[in-house]
């Protein structure tokens, strides 16, 4: 486990997903080994916890998100704007977004997603 404070790097996610991202980071470096990037980025991708309920990321936020952890990894990605966050934790760093190629949903209706997120919590 790392005791850190997120450090954010780049985001253009709303608040309220950004500290939900992060508090899955938390989560996910107290249940895993450190070294276990890939348990750990499968976890924030598919677990998050709401109050009465467990919902993959995915179901929460809707379909093709990504998440990436590791030490020391570069990237050249898309993502569907409001998505995207890229923060550390001491040593760690999390990559987590949404790519707009591959989804069902128009983008009109993936921004709705976030925005009744966004209404919901408010």
């Amino acid at each position: 486990m790392l005791e850190g404070k997120a450090v954010l790097r780049e985001t253009d996610m709303p608040e309220q997903l950004q500290s939900h991202a992060m508090e899955l980071a938390y989560q996910a470096l107290d249940l895993h080994e450190v070294s276990d990037c890939q348990s750990i980025a499968h976890y924030i991708k598919q677990l998050t916890t709401f109050v009465t309920a467990k919902q993959k990321f995915d179901d929460a936020y809707g379909p093709a998100w990504h998440c990436v952890v590791g030490k020391d990894f570069g990237c050249c990605i898309t993502h569907l704007s409001g998505s995207f966050i890229f923060f550390r934790v001491e040593m760690m760093e999390f990559l987590i977004f949404k790519d707009g190629r591959d989804f069902s949903e128009s983008k009109e209706e993936a921004i709705g997603v976030l925005q009744q997120f966004q209404k919901s919590d408010t």
